[in-house]
């Protein structure tokens, strides 16, 4: 995957609270409550929801069907932040012989590997090539078509 289509957080997102709904619980009837109620004085900044350090976290388009057991889709845009120390278990955004991709970051026999979510791909052993982490996927975004 070439370099451009790395999206970079900005360095201070600008904030956008869009409205977060709280359901409300009530002791007692008394009467027909407005129905804006459970709406009031409630926002989500998905910026600050998502993004927890703009200066190391960047976004990224996924293409292939790699991941798709562990519900990354072609098409999604995945949250990466370059910051976090890659652990077993989490999954990566890596360099491997040049090229970008998503797999989880799994220790098998005491050696890295980078494995899919499909099993039509066998794991990559991570210490037998060239091979970079780029940043842990924090959180992935997946649309529905409507």
């Amino acid at each position: 995957m070439p370099h451009s289509k790395l999206i970079p957080a900005q360095p201070e997102p600008p904030a956008l609270p869009l409205p977060y709904p709280l359901p409300l619980t009530r002791a007692g009837l008394s009467g027909f409550p407005s129905p804006a109620q459970d709406y009031e004085g409630r926002t989500l900044d998905l910026n600050e929801r998502l993004v927890k350090r703009p200066a190391s976290t960047f976004f990224m388009a996924v293409t292939g069907d790699s991941m798709e057991a562990l519900c990354i889709h072609a098409g999604d845009l995945l949250v990466v932040d370059s910051a976090i120390e890659p652990r077993p278990g989490h999954i990566l955004v890596a360099s491997v012989e040049g090229e970008l991709v998503v797999k989880r970051y799994e220790v098998l026999g005491n050696r890295p590997y980078l494995s899919s979510g499909n099993p039509r791909y066998r794991p990559i052993p991570a210490a037998d090539l060239e091979c970079q982490a780029w940043g842990v996927v924090r959180a992935v975004i997946h649309e529905y078509p409507v």
